[in-house]
């Protein structure tokens, strides 16, 4: 049986006039599915970049030049990103395979996402890391904004925060787990290799088991001027877009741009090297997954309850920014342990509502993996924007203050602005 996808019916593809459909609804599977599958795609991206990405930078460059050519890596992976992931959207939402519009994508992406990483964890020069890292995030982002658009495609308005917060769960296990395999194996490629193969095992399970949709018919070549359209939007048109857009790279700007720095602080300020530095990120990570595993169900929750997103999620922020002004500060290994904690439960606030506020906020139900894909640039944006100016925001450091905590203070900041920006939302409660 084939039925008719309501979040699609009379809507139009850019350049024709296709319609998609939907076979036989999402099914059962489809949350647990997506919710493991954005587990492993988080453990397999966010494991390097929290973790072993400055490590194996360090080892090739040496503690001094470690943080520039870490920003280097990470600032050119996300142009890359920037690029990729609404450009991925947009070619998800005009294939026309036979094995669906997003499928394929997402374990093409998977599979050449791995492979990329084991370039990395063999590289012998800090160039081999770059074009790992750009090959990286090319497959990645590009498979993320096809399993993005499932969302959209399949999960009605009303019970999206509870699937947010559902798949929202898998950010915090992931860096969990990613911290405990970084501590139990010491060679680069099991460090690399066993994330990124626990994301083609949860990316295999979810194409099989996703009731994909599929293009009646092949939509029109895109205009140069269409194809230019991927990446952006209007705001005028769409202002409630607009602020959702920056405040949400405000928060992440604080929450994974900041936060990668994370490693160095506790070296720098705490003088945490070797196992101490590992096990320190490992008990950070723990609390933190717990706490926002704990928000993000609640939080999810009450938001399809009482039909409210936009305050759970300013909430969210400001948690984020006092979580990040404790680390600024902290004394002792201890107080980040407690300030990550409470990072998590705020991020685990905000992430639950976040996207399903996203959904709701589109700006052409026709273009559903583009505009998310435009969406999800505040993921890649902010790891280009923070490392660019970090390191000139770390130079301003005195004997008063560090330099690794004013960066925290920024952080802390920048994310107070944007659950101002959030609650400029109009169009949503």
């Amino acid at each position: 049986m084939t039925t008719e996808n309501p979040l699609r019916q009379g809507a139009g593809t850019p350049g024709g006039s296709t319609s998609a459909r939907l076979l036989e609804g999402p099914g059962k599977l489809y949350a647990p599915g997506m919710a493991l599958y954005y587990f492993g795609w988080c453990m397999a991206i966010l494991t390097p970049v929290m973790l072993t990405l400055p490590l194996k930078v360090q080892a090739l460059v040496g503690s001094e030049h470690a943080a520039g050519a870490f920003g280097l890596v990470t600032a050119i992976g996300a142009v890359v990103a920037m690029i990729c992931t609404p450009l991925g959207g947009r070619l998800s939402d005009r294939t026309t395979s036979r094995f669906g519009m997003r499928r394929p994508w997402i374990i093409v992406g998977a599979i050449g996402g791995m492979l990329s990483l084991l370039l990395i964890a063999v590289a012998t020069s800090l160039w081999m890391v770059i074009v790992g890292w750009i090959l990286t995030e090319i497959f990645f982002n590009t498979a993320w904004s096809a399993a993005n658009a499932t969302v959209a495609d399949q999960v009605p308005p009303g019970q999206r925060g509870l699937v947010s917060g559902l798949i929202g769960i898998g950010l915090p296990l992931a860096l969990l787990t990613g911290s405990v395999v970084v501590n139990a194996f010491d060679g680069y490629t099991y460090r690399f290799g066993v994330p990124a193969l626990i994301l083609v095992i949860f990316a295999t399970f979810f194409a099989l088991t996703l009731r994909d949709r599929r293009l009646d018919q092949r939509p029109a070549r895109l205009s140069l001027k269409e194809f230019a359209l991927t990446f952006v939007f209007n705001p005028r048109k769409h202002p409630d877009f607009g602020w959702l857009w920056i405040g949400r790279f405000a928060i992440m700007f604080s929450y994974s741009g900041i936060q990668v720095y994370l490693v160095y602080l506790l070296g720098s300020r705490l003088g945490l090297k070797g196992g101490e530095l590992t096990g320190t990120i490992v008990l950070a990570n723990l609390g933190s997954a717990i706490a926002m595993i704990a928000s993000s169900f609640l939080i999810g929750a009450l938001s399809d309850r009482f039909h409210r997103r936009k305050v759970f999620a300013a909430a969210g922020s400001l948690i984020m920014a006092l979580a990040l002004a404790m680390i600024a500060f902290a004394p002792s290994a201890s107080m980040v342990i407690v300030a990550s904690t409470i990072l998590g439960f705020g991020g685990g606030g905000f992430f639950a509502v976040d996207f399903a506020l996203a959904t709701e906020l589109l700006p052409q139900s026709s273009d559903t993996g583009k505009d998310l894909g435009v969406w999800a640039v505040t993921n890649a944006l902010p790891q280009s924007v923070a490392p660019a100016i970090a390191p000139g925001i770390i130079a301003l450091g005195t004997s008063a203050i560090s330099g690794y905590s004013l960066l925290y203070l920024v952080g802390a900041v920048v994310a107070v602005l944007g659950a101002v920006f959030i609650y400029r939302i109009k169009g949503a409660s």
